[in-house]
């Protein structure tokens, strides 16, 4: 059989184009078909794939799921390269499980769950920003009718093959050139000398009017952030920025949601980004005290196994990621992963920038990114420089703009060792991500049919079996889903064969209920020494069946959420 190294096509170090992405699916899906399921989920407005591989034996067989994305921000391209490290240990579970170093009763947990990896959900803006520099928050392109107001529109102006940023000098300008750093711009304090600078994107003004110079803005010429674009808590503009026209308006978020909609037994979510290093938790929406205490505990336990394997810590999205305190984020990913779909959602920022440059911590996490005083932009500047890629801030160079006349271009490309690791940063950061999404992944919950006892009189048979679920996490996953539409309880569903027939045709539908597990997560109060008491036996169930005649019994057992096994009995 192929190894897995030998089809490796350098995610672990590299950032890869479309191309290259594409033809490291296709060397898993062909050389191991019995493993590999390889989709896209639509295509998009540029004729690129959004891919989705499925990886397991028997993929058609529910049963509980791993979903991990990356790449739905642009130019957040490490989330990529760990979602194809999750996908080739995955694959290393049933070809190569040695190799992972993990329990045996960790490998023989996750060979029954499904993974399901979709690398990069933006294909038309990660290649924008591998191959033109630009920023790009979601997706290169943008459906608003302006009414002709001026508006950036990101270009190479000098003709090096990127864009990235102008300077104009201006008495007005609030940035000025650092005296330690050249080249490096800092904010503007009072008491400073000129020159002053105005920053720009590299490019020109859309509809510009001859003096109009419009504010720059990260949605200037790309205007959905696919982030804030799912159903959950959707607002319009202005309440919440990226919006798009009205939820799931754009296909690669539509796509996302279709494809988990039909896929219930999703039981785990994992959603990357950069950078900061750093896990979001739900409440997105509310502190801690508005959340169900059952599933605050799970998290707890992500939170002390994150901090082990990664480094990272756990905050809550309401309490440390608002960028506006107590103004909760509209139509992200993860709350609608959590909210509607059931899972155990988070968010990783990958890329730790602030613990590598020795930055203060904030009280807020999310305030690491704004809280910066001057020699913060010095620490980060001479960082870049000695383990970024570019090196640095690059010289400025003038140009005569064909809209603001004698303009310099230059500025630091700082999409590799600021917004996502150092290429020879990006292999342990892979590997210590994968190492926790398996870890938690062990969690799913696990049903069988256990026990099975016939007792037979003449051609009457008495068949007793009980249903267990041998995992961490109940049947309904987590306590504040139990409640979804969707979530239905575990049922079986019995048949014969041969000349067998059931006495009693109603028990052919058992409904035998959500079964509990028997994970607590951490901090819970459970097993305390001052009263090691467990639950009874929550998580199973006993059933009997009659049959009169010779054959099968075939039970089947499960729900939309557990996913199904099944047990044939001889008679």
């Amino acid at each position: 059989m192929t190894s897995i190294d030998s089809l490796h096509g350098g995610f672990r170090s590299d950032y890869l184009d479309y191309e290259t992405l594409t033809a490291q699916l296709e060397r898993w899906r062909d050389a191991y078909p019995e493993l590999v399921r390889l989709e896209s989920l639509v295509t998009t407005p540029e004729e690129r794939e959004v891919w989705m591989l499925t990886i397991g034996p028997d993929p058609d067989r529910a049963r509980p799921a791993a979903w991990v994305d990356g790449n739905m921000h642009a130019i957040e391209v490490a989330g990529s390269s760990v979602a194809l490290s999750i996908a080739e240990d995955a694959l290393r579970l049933h070809l190569e499980p040695d190799a992972l170093g993990l329990p045996a009763s960790s490998l023989e947990r996750l060979k029954d769950v499904l993974f399901y990896v979709v690398p990069r959900i933006s294909p038309d803006g990660a290649e924008c920003v591998l191959k033109t520099g630009r920023y790009v928050r979601s997706v290169p392109r943008d459906a608003r009718v302006r009414n002709e107001q001026p508006h950036w529109q990101a270009e190479d102006m000098d003709g090096d093959g990127l864009a990235l940023l102008m300077r104009k000098e201006d008495p007005a300008g609030s940035m000025i050139e650092s005296k330690e750093i050249p080249g490096l711009m800092i904010p503007r304090e009072l008491g400073d000398e000129g020159p002053f600078y105005k920053i720009y994107p590299e490019g020109r003004i859309a509809n510009f009017d001859g003096h109009t110079v419009p504010d720059p803005f990260y949605l200037a010429d790309n205007d959905p952030d696919l982030n804030r674009n799912f159903p959950f808590d959707w607002a319009a503009e202005p309440k919440q920025v990226g919006a798009g026209r009205y939820p799931l308006s754009e296909p690669e978020s539509r796509a996302i949601v279709e494809a988990v909609t039909a896929r219930p037994h999703i039981f785990t979510w994992l959603n990357l980004h950069t950078f900061g290093g750093v896990f979001i938790r739900p409440l997105g929406d509310g502190p801690d005290t508005k959340m169900d205490p059952g599933d605050l505990a799970i998290y707890r336990q992500l939170e002390s196994w994150a901090e082990e394997l990664t480094g990272y810590p756990v905050v809550s999205g309401f309490e440390q990621f608002t960028y506006s305190p107590e103004t909760p984020l509209n139509g992200d990913l993860s709350d609608y992963a959590y909210r509607v779909r059931g899972a155990i959602a988070w968010v990783c920022e990958l890329w730790d920038l602030f613990e590598q440059v020795g930055l203060p911590k904030q009280k807020r996490f999310v305030d690491r990114y704004s809280h910066l005083e001057r020699e913060d932009y010095l620490k980060v500047a001479r960082w870049m420089a000695e383990h970024g890629e570019g090196g640095g801030v690059q010289p400025w160079k003038t140009i005569d703009h064909p809209q603001l006349g004698q303009v310099e271009v230059g500025g630091a490309d700082v999409r590799f060792g600021l917004w996502n690791p150092p290429r020879g940063r990006l292999a342990e950061v892979c590997a210590n991500q994968s190492k926790l999404f398996l870890r938690q992944s062990t969690m799913a919950p696990a049903l069988a049919i256990t026990d099975v006892q016939v007792d037979k009189e003449g051609d009457v048979a008495t068949v007793r079996a009980t249903v267990r679920n041998l995992g961490y996490l109940p049947t309904y996953v987590l306590a504040s889903s139990k409640a979804l539409p969707w979530n239905q309880p575990v049922h079986v569903d019995a048949t014969v064969g041969g000349d067998a027939a059931l006495l009693d045709p109603a028990q052919g539908h058992r409904e035998v209920g959500h079964l509990s597990g028997w994970g607590w997560g951490r901090f819970s109060g459970k097993g305390a020494l001052f009263w090691q008491h467990t639950e009874g036996n929550s998580g199973e169930k006993t059933l009997t069946w009659t049959v009169r005649g010779s054959g099968t019994l075939t039970l089947r057992a499960g729900s939309a959420r557990a996913g199904w096994v099944s047990r044939v009995v001889e008679l």
